[in-house]
């Protein structure tokens, strides 16, 4: 089978994290990991189905530094003011929308289906991580995913971050339901330009259906939050992978 034909075979699985954003992750989802012999050097090799992963040319996360300025759509973001259940699904701690958040970019739109959180910050600029990234997974009815990502620093308080730390279930388990005053929105800086490039899931399968939106300015959380968060998940992003060539827009 010729290299083009397995990623078209596997990009149908780009709807794994979806399918178990009510629950737990999905059956076979926990052989993998973050060090060793389960790391995402290893990702490729562990399933037929994280193929991908290796001998994918649209990979993400990658370190954001040359980008080429456009006339980009604005973000129309219209999300609840509240998560519905919140999951340690063995991997990171994810909020699940109830439906009717949507994010429009141009003539597309997409559904808010689910945010997780990921330290330190998987994208990077100018080759420095930050903190942490929280990633807002929203989908097409084609299947297509658009991913808002926003990076973390650490300075004043986030109530919505605060209270997902407080609350969040300390070990891998089913679903709960969410706090109602965990706020998505509160992720979202007053100042909304973007970088945009087409990307993959940074997580098995590795799935190159997603059209990455990170925000280029990050929000701000408390220094004790990020270390209660750090408690469970120290280190859970995949490395910065190769460019291969693709440009990066950025918003006027």
């Amino acid at each position: 089978m010729h290299r083009r034909d397995v990623l078209k075979a596997f990009a149908a699985l780009a709807m794994c994290p979806v399918c178990a954003s009510v629950g737990v992750a999905a059956e076979g989802a926990h052989h993998w990991g973050y060090e060793g012999d389960t790391g995402p050097a290893k990702w490729g090799e562990l399933d037929p189905a994280n193929q991908i992963c290796t001998i994918g040319v649209q990979q993400s996360p990658i370190d954001i530094s040359s980008t080429i300025s456009a006339n980009l759509y604005p973000l129309e973001i219209h999300w609840a003011d509240s998560a519905d259940t919140i999951v340690n699904n063995g991997h990171t701690i994810q909020l699940n929308a109830a439906p009717g958040s949507t994010l429009k970019l141009g003539s597309a739109n997409f559904d808010l289906v689910q945010f997780h959180f990921h330290r330190p910050s998987e994208h990077t600029i100018d080759g420095k991580s930050l903190p942490m990234e929280v990633h807002f997974v929203h989908r097409m009815s084609t299947g297509t995913l658009g991913v808002v990502g926003v990076l973390m620093q650490e300075g004043k308080s986030n109530p919505a971050f605060a209270k997902i730390v407080a609350t969040m279930p300390q070990s891998e388990g089913p679903a709960v339901k969410a706090d109602s005053a965990i706020n998505p929105n509160a992720f979202l800086p007053e100042k909304r330009s973007y970088f945009r490039y087409e990307g993959s899931l940074t997580t098995p399968p590795c799935s190159e259906v997603v059209d990455w939106i990170v925000l280029t300015t990050p929000v701000e959380v408390a220094a004790e939050d990020v270390a209660a968060f750090a408690k469970l998940y120290p280190m859970n992003a995949r490395p910065v992978q190769k460019e291969n060539r693709r440009f990066v827009l950025q918003s006027n």
